[in-house]
């Protein structure tokens, strides 16, 4: 559920359902998703979630692959653990866990105006046995943390003992570490720091680290006196909650003694308060993780800036989407790489230089198979083939020679729009070792080449088609050579502002537009080597296949080359169109929005010129084009603010 699709369609559906049956459905349909074959890879390849080195951290001598870690109470029951963690993370959070379970059945509610969460009772848990058990079976690979709290209400002796059963089992289970939160959960200070005390007793019966729970509202006098004790040296670092008192806002009387709370973005003043308080105080050796409020990339790069060395996301994935991790991570790295020097240039000759020739080999290849589309329509080979000549096939079909005219051209715009997206992406993205375009041009051209075997079953070899291919193969072989991926130095979007939320929309129109491309391309592949026409096809035309074959028994092969070939083609084409919309389009990236219009306009304008021209207008048959350039129009159109951005802004 990438963020084009929650943005769009599935957030305002499931906000409008009870918050509970909303966050079991969700979490269950993701859970059920990565535990089919291949589910883990769908997730991943919808959100293109490939982490760079660049993200590596540690965190008590344990190797995390991002600085972000998912929040427990965001799937408190473990049922998606899998699928979130190919969201991005580095690690997660197991809890707030007490020995018991707590449960509630009252609602939680969301304020999607103020983007905040109230919790009935922010202990709420399955208890120390099913989360313990749930950690032993090591759904992912991320490294696991245990939030622990004492019972609600247990004296300062039943909580020491508690904490010591949680972390022996725990333990046992496989636990990267513990984070204690003994200070919000109704003891009164003096017995808060009875159980700090004894910490260091517990702290003798394990190597991990012990990580403090700094409740978001405990005053810096307290957590000061907490920091000063002789005890505190055990601490390998804090995690800063993000719960609000919900009687703070409220101002409910009858809240004010519950463990009713709110988190969501009024928390983040008061996450990067602590977290700067915290920093100034403990030093760089002082591991913290916060996120009390993160719900944009430029708050995450505020929470680093005042002292974090980690991330916690919990609201911010509920109101700005799954694809929120992402997005830091990638804000981060651009932070990261702005301020080196820039790396050496890859020569034109080394191998995006032969995918821009290559390119540009595809728009002539397209330019004179539309001319011939407009002119002749059939080569000298191609009537050597059947056998005749041009009077000879009006003679048989007066539409046939249209017919023809109209694949022939269809084929050519389609060559043209792969030319144009194949050099723009090895001149912007391959150049400088983009991962996703790189992929996209990869998996473009594994199809293309591949289509030439399409129809070769009907027994016709085109030469001119096979010279084209011997010639481009070469260069889709060496540009793929010493292909190494690079960070981007582009700048990212930092905010959820209007421009984003438009592009979401945008998004959503291209992705669909590559699936819909993608399986007009197969279907119509599919009819090449099959049946070869369709009801609208034999419509047109006024007569059968059986007539033609009889007519001419090699005619059917030769209409079955060019219309196997356009569905390739187009499965081509669809393929690098796909993977631009669902991993390329980024705030800014004015070049990547005129690929799409340039490239988009010889296929559209070929597909439906044609068909015009020649008088094959059935509605049906061109419906699915004037849906595609809809989606093509609209997904420009809401791109336009997003991708022509100049610069982002913290």
């Amino acid at each position: 559920m990438p963020d084009w699709s929650y943005k769009t369609l599935f957030r305002p559906v499931l906000f409008r359902l009870p918050s509970r049956v909303s966050r079991s459905f969700t979490l269950g349909a993701m859970g059920a998703i990565s535990r089919i074959p291949g589910g883990s890879f769908i997730i991943r390849t919808l959100g293109h979630m490939e982490l760079s080195p660049l993200l590596e951290r540690e965190l008590g001598e344990r190797p995390l692959i991002s600085p972000i870690g998912l929040s427990g109470r965001v799937d408190p029951n473990g049922a998606a653990q899998k699928a979130l963690a190919q969201f991005g993370f580095g690690f997660t959070e197991i809890g707030p866990v007490t020995v018991r379970p707590v449960i509630s059945s009252e609602p939680i509610r969301v304020d999607g105006r103020e983007e905040t969460l109230h919790y009935p009772n922010r202990f709420e848990n399955e208890g120390l046995a099913a989360a313990a058990e749930r950690v032993k079976r090591k759904e992912h690979k991320l490294p696991q943390y245990a939030r622990l709290a004492p019972m609600p209400g247990s004296s300062p002796e039943a909580a020491i003992g508690e904490l010591g059963e949680m972390m022996e089992a725990f333990g046992d289970a496989g636990a990267a570490g513990f984070c204690l939160d003994f200070a919000s959960g109704g003891l009164a200070w003096d017995e808060v720091l009875a159980v700090c005390g004894q910490i260091p007793r517990l702290a003798e019966k394990t190597a991990l680290p012990l990580l403090l729970y700094v409740p978001l509202t405990l005053p810096e006098e307290r957590l000061r006196q907490l920091l000063d004790m002789p005890e505190a040296s055990i601490w390998k670092g804090a995690v800063i909650g993000d719960d609000l008192p919900a009687a703070a806002r409220s101002g409910a009387a009858e809240e004010s003694d519950s463990f009713a709370a709110e988190t969501g973005r009024l928390a983040l003043a008061e996450s990067i308060r602590k977290a700067s308080f915290l920093r100034k105080r403990m030093g760089d050796r002082f591991v913290l993780i916060a996120g009390g409020g993160l719900h944009e990339p430029y708050q995450a790069l505020q929470l680093l800036e005042a002292g974090a060395d980690f991330l916690m996301l919990h609201s911010g994935l509920i109101f700005s989407g799954p694809g929120l991790p992402k997005r830091i991570n990638e804000a981060i790295i651009y932070e990261t790489v702005r301020r080196e020097p820039p790396p050496p240039a890859i020569p034109f000759w080394r191998n995006w230089g032969w995918m821009c020739l290559l390119g540009i080999g595809m728009i002539v290849g397209g330019l004179l198979a539309w001319w011939i589309g407009e002119t002749q329509v059939l080569l000298s080979y191609d009537l050597q083939f059947l056998g005749m000549t041009i009077p000879d096939i009006h003679h048989v079909n007066h539409h046939l020679l249209h017919f023809m005219s109209h694949d022939r051209i269809t084929l050519a715009g389609t060559m043209i729009s792969i030319g144009i997206l194949y050099y723009q992406l090895a001149r912007y993205g391959q150049r400088y070792g983009e991962h996703w375009a790189k992929t996209a041009l990869t998996s473009s051209c594994v199809v293309g080449f591949s289509s030439f075997f399409l129809y070769l079953g009907y027994g016709y070899f085109d030469p001119l088609h096979a010279l084209a291919a011997a010639v481009l193969l070469p260069m889709f072989i060496l540009s793929m050579r010493r292909n190494a991926d690079r960070p981007s130095r582009e700048p990212v979007n930092l905010r959820n502002d209007k421009a984003w939320r438009l592009a979401m929309w945008g998004q959503l129109c291209f992705v669909a537009l590559g699936i819909a491309l993608a399986a007009g391309g197969l279907a119509i592949a599919g009819v090449g080597i099959t049946n070869v026409f369709v009801k609208a096809d034999l419509a047109f035309l006024g007569t059968t296949p059986e007539a033609l074959d009889q007519a001419n028994p090699r005619l059917i092969a030769l209409i079955a080359h060019d219309r196997a070939g356009f569905g390739g083609a187009l499965l081509c084409d669809a393929i690098a169109i796909l993977i631009i919309a669902l991993w390329g389009i980024g705030e800014g990236k004015r070049w990547l929005w005129w690929t799409l219009l340039i490239g988009g306009a010889p296929g559209f304008y070929g597909g439906l010129s044609v068909h015009y021209h020649i008088g094959y207008i059935d509605f049906m048959h061109l419906l699915p084009a004037f849906v595609a350039v809809f989606l093509y129009l609209a997904g420009l159109i809401l791109l336009y603010p997003y991708m022509m951005k100049r610069k982002s802004a913290i």
